[in-house]
């Protein structure tokens, strides 16, 4: 064999394969992630409407209304005035109207059932955009990898949803019943927010690319985001308490702060013959355990916050100032809900803030995760 000189060029043989431009991640299949998102930014505006529509008829007392659940035949109202007659007769027959609303006519019973027809159709609205939206993407083959379990789940959560519906309107169908009970709701709520939280994660997920995701996780700070998800926890918890204040109307009946009734701790919040149930139908237990979980959110806030302002990722203590912000926004906006008695109006806007708050805690924790990169020309994003 020929010796080479030291310099010379050594040529690669023809048959190499050539060198993958970029890496594995950002060749890979990454399917309509832009389009995902959009659609399920839809799907979280169509559920926070539902629930906004669904605090509505709890507040206007509109819930048992339809007496019957028709999943498909339901979606029409009554058509004419025998049927609107006939409608009434149905609920003339159930305790609510024979206890709450007995001189109620046929004008007042059609102003409590559009409430309750306008929530359902806007459950099965919820149903139908998922349902189109998930089947175009699947039969197309522009989910991405990995994401078809997560958008399944979402369906499956969302029929759960109707099931626990009916399940809870039929609570209140019952000898000696004129609301639902107070337990099923706060399940039905709860699990509301359950999908409404996916759904907003799931949005911020698929706001950056994978690789971009795998990076920024590195840059994570793994306590702000466990004491976080502990906020996350204790908000959920203290969105249950709201639904079961809602369920008896516990708001409407100690107006009072700071304190209730007069008192600092009511002295009807232990009724011996209630036992356990006092946690679920005593207004005196249910508001103050409320108002006391509210407190410790608070403070619990200002702990998690003053952890973020040493976030050395400008995005990440935002994110956590606004979430402050809105924490502060939401215990004005209840105390205010509870000294006037819980008016529509103002009941309302503090269902909406909880939602607000709810996803803005996600939102936070999720750039405790996943911050942005940040370098000396600024935030990369």
């Amino acid at each position: 064999m020929a010796k080479r000189p030291i310099f010379q060029e050594v040529s690669a043989p023809a048959s190499s394969a050539p060198v993958p431009a970029g890496n594995l991640i950002d060749s890979a299949p990454r399917g309509a992630r832009g389009a995902i998102r959009a659609w399920l930014i839809v799907l979280f505006v169509m559920v926070a409407a539902m629930i906004a529509v669904g605090g509505a008829t709890r507040l206007t007392g509109s819930g048992l209304s339809i007496t019957e659940w028709k999943p498909v035949t339901g979606v029409l109202p009554p058509q004419g005035d025998a049927a609107w007659t006939a409608e009434f007769q149905k609920y003339q027959q159930i305790p609510q109207f024979q206890a709450d609303n007995p001189t109620m006519d046929l004008a007042g019973f059609k102003r409590i059932y559009w409430w309750e027809w306008a929530h359902r159709l806007l459950g099965r609205a919820v149903g139908l955009v998922w349902a189109g939206g998930f089947l175009v993407f699947w039969l197309t083959r522009r989910i991405p990898p990995g994401w078809t379990p997560r958008l399944l789940t979402l369906g499956l959560l969302g029929g759960l949803q109707g099931v626990i519906g009916w399940w809870m309107v039929s609570s209140g169908l019952v000898a000696g019943m004129t609301s639902v009970a107070s337990y099923r709701l706060a399940v039905h709520l709860g699990l509301a927010f359950a999908i409404l939280g996916l759904i907003a994660w799931y949005c911020l997920q698929l706001s950056r690319t994978k690789a971009a995701l795998l990076r920024a996780r590195r840059a994570g700070e793994p306590k702000l985001f466990s004491m976080s998800t502990g906020l996350m926890h204790l908000a959920f918890v203290q969105i249950l308490l709201g639904a079961l204040v809602a369920g008896i109307d516990a708001g409407r009946q100690y107006t009072g702060w700071p304190r209730m009734g007069g008192e600092w701790i009511p002295a009807a919040i232990w009724d011996p013959a209630l036992g356990w149930r006092n946690f679920f139908e005593n207004a005196a237990t249910v508001q103050f355990t409320h108002r006391m979980v509210g407190y410790l959110l608070a403070v619990f806030a200002v702990v998690v916050w003053l952890r973020a302002r040493r976030s050395p990722h400008p995005v990440t203590r935002g994110a956590f100032t606004v979430m402050i912000a809105a924490v502060a926004f939401q215990v004005v906006l209840g105390i205010v809900t509870v000294m006037h008695g819980a008016p529509l109006a103002e009941a309302l806007a503090h269902q909406l803030g909880a939602v607000a708050l709810f996803v803005l805690i996600i939102r936070a924790r999720h750039h405790a995760r996943y911050p942005y990169e940040t370098s000396v020309r600024g935030t990369i994003r």
